[in-house]
């Protein structure tokens, strides 16, 4: 019963716990701002219960108060949890006090949906990924909502990110990935001053290379560690400011190839510490995709074939969220006459699911988090969170359809392709070739909206009623949408895709 029940109203619970969210309790302190957290309890017997931050007292956590507080003598196996921020991992909280995340599986919750991951980069995921090691669910919310959970806890945020950069008692952290330990084949001099002391000005941290704060600075963004009393660069360090990390990470690289009947076949390694690969790559791109000069306005510009904007958020989400443990697969990209393609090691993250990556309907959650801190003091990412935002764009912005993503092992494949007859030709869903070009946009439209109704199809796109009832028709027929099971005649009857790719 309570499963149904979470099945048909999770986002109703998850709209509850950002609502509850805002009724958390400054804390009286003056040292730093403490987050805004709701939970929301489902009890077996479906029975809700909710609590925020500071509630019943000042400092407690949201999850605290429910399991502790409110709940210390009930059986709470199988019930669900909704929380705005990543619970606290195991380490985060002095002895004898245990994290939230050890009060949830102790408590045996059956699945917990998450806000946002903990935004500092020394725990970020370490919540999650403890709950999954233990055999609990997690999903998070969606990005919609996280975008509101973000707005909401701003200064908490911001002062997160400032703390990373300030020593503090070490964590006894879950690994998120093997290149957080010491390199043992790395030594200090294998690291970029140059890259280094841009990262130093960047984030303002006002500090010299080889000053007692820099190590622990850079020992607490998890950069460097301590062996036998020597400095030593981390896996993580030495592949964002190594001189060359592709001697000991052969696979940290980006192979790249241009091939179109015009220009035959070039190909580029693209290689050096991740924080220059992305400018290396993008530049490598620019000259390479085609442009022509646009005098429409007074200024003249110049107008790439495929939007320069979309390749970088694409290029650089490749480098920051792959998978560096997977031996022996580097960054794959390619330009052709049909497609651009990029191919980035790692499945989904987990809890993400592949069927969320290709509605683009993911929610915001970094594989590799304290590079995305890097990248994100660098200004190379534009926001934490920004997900697929400038992809959804690509239809109504530029007139171009959404990318084609699909998972070949071990690899997550994202093809762009650069007109609507190239879908045709590189998609694997044959149907597609039956489509028009409006009806191209209106099956793209679809995917982004998850169930629109036929009046909805004929507002967004200005259609009349028998016009847009057409096309819903014959991307029916073809098999391609499906209603969503409600009577013809109600207003809820709806479509949606059906995924096939």
């Amino acid at each position: 019963m309570v499963k149904e029940q979470i099945g048909k109203n999770s986002r109703n619970y998850m709209e509850l716990a950002v609502e509850i969210m805002k009724k958390s309790v400054p804390e009286p302190r003056d040292d730093k701002t403490c987050p805004l957290v709701g939970a929301v309890l489902i009890k077996p017997d479906g029975v809700v219960e909710t609590s925020h931050r500071g509630e019943l007292r000042h400092g407690d956590h949201a999850e605290y108060t429910l399991l502790e507080r409110k709940n210390r003598e009930i059986v709470l196996d199988d019930s669900y949890l909704f929380v705005t921020l990543e619970p606290c991992a195991p380490g985060a909280r002095k002895s004898p006090k245990l994290s939230c995340s050890e009060r949830i599986v102790n408590a045996r919750i059956k699945k917990v949906f998450v806000g946002i991951e903990d935004p500092d980069p020394t725990v970020d995921r370490k919540g999650i990924k403890y709950l999954l090691d233990n055999g609990i669910e997690v999903e998070m919310f969606d990005s919609d909502l996280q975008e509101e959970i973000c707005e909401a806890n701003k200064e908490f945020i911001q002062e997160a990110k400032d703390r990373a950069k300030r020593a503090k008692e070490e964590l006894k952290e879950a690994s998120l990935s093997k290149k957080e330990a010491a390199e043992p084949k790395a030594l200090m001099d294998d690291l970029s001053t140059e890259h280094i002391e841009l990262f130093i000005e960047k984030a303002k941290l006002n500090v010299k290379i080889g000053a007692s704060k820099f190590n622990r600075i850079f020992t607490q963004l998890g950069l460097l560690q301590k062996k036998r009393d020597k400095y030593v660069p981390t896996g993580l360090g030495l592949l964002l400011f190594g001189e060359r990390p592709q001697l000991v990470y052969p696979n940290a690289m980006i192979r790249a190839t241009h091939k179109t009947k015009g220009h035959g076949e070039d190909i580029e390694t693209v290689e050096g510490p991740l924080i220059v690969q992305a400018e290396k790559i993008y530049n490598w791109y620019k000259d390479r995709i085609g442009k022509r000069i646009d005098r429409s306005a007074v200024e003249r510009k110049v107008a790439y074939d495929y939007p320069l904007e979309v390749f970088r958020e694409a290029i650089i989400n490749a480098i920051v969220h792959r998978d560096y443990d997977i031996a022996g697969a580097p960054i794959y990209f390619e330009i052709n006459d049909d497609a651009i393609i990029i191919k980035s090691p790692g499945s989904p993250v987990a809890p993400l699911k592949m069927d969320q990556i290709k509605q683009f309907n993911a929610p915001s959650l970094s594989r590799n988090p304290k590079i995305m801190y890097v990248f994100d003091q660098l200004n190379l990412v534009e926001q934490r969170g920004l997900g697929f935002k400038t992809i959804k764009e690509l239809p109504e912005k530029y007139g171009l359809p959404l990318p084609i993503v699909s998972y070949e092992s071990p690899y997550i494949v994202f093809s762009f392709p650069r007109s609507s007859d190239a879908i045709r030709k590189i998609s694997s869903i044959a149907e597609l070739s039956e489509l028009n070009d409006e009806e191209l946009k209106g099956y793209d439209w679809i995917k982004l909206a998850g169930e629109v109704s036929a009046r909805d199809y004929a507002n967004h796109f200005e259609y009349d009623y028998k016009k847009a009832q057409r096309h819903l028709r014959k991307m029916r027929d073809l098999g391609i949408i499906a209603d969503n099971g409600a009577p013809m005649n109600s207003p809820n009857y709806k479509y949606k895709i059906i995924n096939k790719d």
